[in-house]
C-alpha cells in the first residue's frame, strides 16, 4: 500500500511537471477580434506559450489609436494593455492602401464608416463606391505592423506587407475585413479564398507576427 501511494504520488507530480512544462508562459493578444484571433492562434503555435485574449482574463480597454503610422499605434495599444495587464502582450495594427484613393484608406481602414456598428461589408461597399471612375488595375496593399511589450513597457516593432488589388466583386468566404475584394494577383485568389495555410504564407499580418516570433521567444524565455 505504502508502495502503490508514494508511486501515485510520483504520478502526481510528473502530471503537474508535465502540465507546466506544457503551459509556460501566456502571452496577450491585444485584440478580441475573432478573425485575427484565429490567424494568430495558427501562426503562434509555439511549445510552453498560451495565447490569451482580454476578454478572456477580464479585461475591457477602449485604446484610442492615436499614432501618425501603424507602428505607432502598434505600440500605444501594446503598451496600454500590457500595464494594464502586468503581461508580455502583441499588438498590432493593419491597414489598406489603394493607390487611386492616395494610400486611403490606410490607418483609417477599421473605421472607413465613423458610425458604430458599421459592418465589414458596408466599409468594403464604400471602398468600391470611391473606386468608380478610376481606371483598374485597383492597385492595392495590405500593411500591418506588430508591437511585442513587456510589462515594462518596453517595445519591439516589426512589419509585414502584401501587395495585390482590389477587384469590384466580393469573393470567397474565410477572412474578414477587405479579404473578399482583395486579389492576389499571381495566385489568382482573393484573401478570403486562400486557406489558413495559404494566407499564413502570404499576408501582411503572417509576416509581420513571423518577423516578431524569435523577440517573442527571447522574452518569454527571460520571464
Amino acid at each position: 500500500m505504502q508502495a502503490r501511494g508514494l508511486a501515485a504520488i510520483f504520478t502526481s507530480w510528473r502530471m503537474v511537471g508535465l502540465r507546466k512544462e506544457r503551459i509556460m508562459h501566456r502571452l496577450l493578444i491585444a485584440t478580441n477580434n475573432p478573425g485575427k484571433m484565429r490567424e494568430i492562434r495558427s501562426l503562434l503555435q509555439m511549445p510552453g506559450l498560451e495565447l490569451v485574449t482580454p476578454e478572456e482574463i477580464g479585461l475591457e480597454l477602449n485604446v484610442p489609436e492615436t499614432g501618425k503610422d501603424y507602428a505607432e499605434n502598434a505600440a500605444i495599444k501594446g503598451k496600454a494593455f500590457a500595464s494594464a495587464s502586468g503581461m508580455h502582450t502583441l499588438a498590432d495594427d493593419s491597414g489598406l492602401e489603394v493607390e487611386a484613393l492616395g494610400g486611403l484608406p490606410g490607418l483609417h481602414s477599421a473605421r472607413f464608416i465613423n458610425r458604430p456598428g458599421a459592418t465589414d461589408a458596408e466599409r468594403r461597399q464604400r471602398l468600391l463606391e470611391n473606386l468608380k471612375g478610376h481606371t483598374r488595375p485597383w492597385e492595392a496593399r495590405f500593411r500591418c505592423a506588430a508591437a511585442l511589450v513587456t510589462p515594462q513597457g518596453e517595445v519591439e516593432l516589426f512589419e509585414g506587407t502584401c501587395a495585390g488589388e482590389i477587384i469590384p466583386q466580393e469573393r470567397g468566404q474565410d477572412g474578414f475585413g477587405y479579404d473578399p475584394v482583395f486579389l492576389i494577383p499571381e495566385l489568382g485568389k482573393t484573401m478570403a479564398e486562400l486557406s489558413m495555410a495559404e494566407k499564413n504564407q502570404i499576408s501582411h499580418r503572417a509576416r509581420a507576427i513571423q518577423a516578431a516570433q524569435p523577440a517573442i521567444e527571447k522574452h518569454l524565455a527571460k520571464s
